[in-house]
């Protein structure tokens, strides 16, 4: 299969494997992947049997379901209470744990929440239920960010007032900027996002060098890709020379796609986000216009005050998405936190770290 089978050459994926060896220093070097992606295949791949032991890679916050907040949860919960409301979310949403239930109960309960692929299916759920208050959980990076600013934007021009967004959108370079500041994790390097960086390009990362001397590579997501982003990281390293690599130019562009972000920039402007595990960054996430607002279903309802913030007893979600600890060091880790049975929400979604520990890493 063209442009697939090539990135799995296994006399290829030596070839660089040996290279990474041949060209890493000799102490203990610290690589985040922010995106969950990579974590995945890292392992589904075997990637980590071919590299030396004194390369740790550190799974980041990459996961947009995985850092929704509670608060965010439990506003969506109450939601789907109202009789009048129809819940319109992507399917990894459902079994997020709020602080007293999931999307996927209630679900059970009132039958008012629907899944969907797309955000621009939001349109005609909305036209065909004009006695409803339909509202999209608005979840998501940079990534994802374009299609719900286009379907605000349609809506809009169809006249289609029934419909609004509860939204818990995030960035992804404020969050790498928080990480850096936390001299715990001694970065050395980040394996950037293919995914968010095909949108904003590589100039934003471009901070990391600047202010905090650490390097990044964009990489894509076949096993040549990761262990060649890897490879480039490593180079930096030897050098000393910390800078902004792309590895993914098939898809990464310096300037990103600037229609994408004209449209973001459009109807969203930067806000402060809570983030699970992390708290709240300031300038993390997007809210919308002062002209959009209508869309906005924080201003249309009125939510009931709930006890936020009860952490769940001995989860660790929020040290494994902070990087502090691996999956497997948790105590629920594959014992009574399981993905068929998810107590955090680093189980839930296939990006989350402790997934893919779960899967590959037992």
């Amino acid at each position: 299969m063209k442009y697939i089978d090539e990135y799995r050459d296994i006399k290829l994926v030596k070839k660089v494997a040996k290279g990474i060896r041949a060209v890493m220093p000799p102490r203990q070097v610290n690589i985040m992947e922010v995106c969950g992606t990579h974590t995945q295949n890292f392992f589904r791949f075997g990637l980590d049997k071919m590299l030396p032991g004194n390369l740790r890679l550190i799974a980041g916050p990459g996961c947009p379901v995985c850092v929704s907040s509670q608060e965010y949860i439990d506003a969506a919960i109450a939601l789907t209470r109202r009789k009048e409301v129809l819940i319109l979310t992507f399917g990894d949403m459902l079994r997020i744990p709020g602080t007293l239930s999931t999307l996927e109960n209630e679900r059970a309960r009132s039958g008012n929440i629907r899944v969907v692929y797309s955000p621009l299916e939001s349109i005609n759920v909305a036209r065909a239920n004009p006695d409803k208050s339909v509202v999209f959980l608005a979840v998501g990076f940079e990534t994802t960010i374009p299609t719900i600013a286009l379907t605000i934007l349609a809506a809009r021009k169809e006249k289609i007032f029934n419909l609004t967004f509860l939204c818990a959108l995030k960035l992804i370079t404020p969050a790498m900027e928080y990480l850096c500041r936390d001299k715990r994790l001694k970065l050395d390097g980040f394996l950037c996002p293919g995914h968010v960086s095909s949108i904003i390009g590589t100039r934003p990362y471009e901070f990391l060098v600047k202010k905090y001397r650490i390097g990044s590579c964009v990489a894509g997501f076949e096993p040549l890709d990761i262990l060649e982003g890897i490879y480039l990281l490593m180079r930096q390293l030897a050098k000393n020379k910390p800078r902004v690599d792309n590895q993914y130019i098939r898809a990464v562009k310096k300037r990103g796609n600037h229609q994408a972000v004209k449209i973001i920039n459009r109807v969203f402007q930067p806000a402060n986000a809570s983030w699970r595990g992390l708290g709240k960054i300031p300038k993390s996430g997007l809210m919308l216009k002062q002209e959009f607002l209508s869309f906005d279903a924080s201003k249309r309802f009125v939510f009931k005050s709930v006890k936020h913030g009860a952490k769940i007893k001995k989860c660790l979600c929020g040290e494994v998405l902070k990087g502090l600890i691996r999956p497997n060091l948790c105590p629920l880790f594959a014992r009574a936190c399981t993905p068929d049975n998810p107590v955090g929400p680093c189980m839930v979604s296939h990006e989350g770290a402790c997934n893919a520990y779960f899967k590959y890493c037992k």
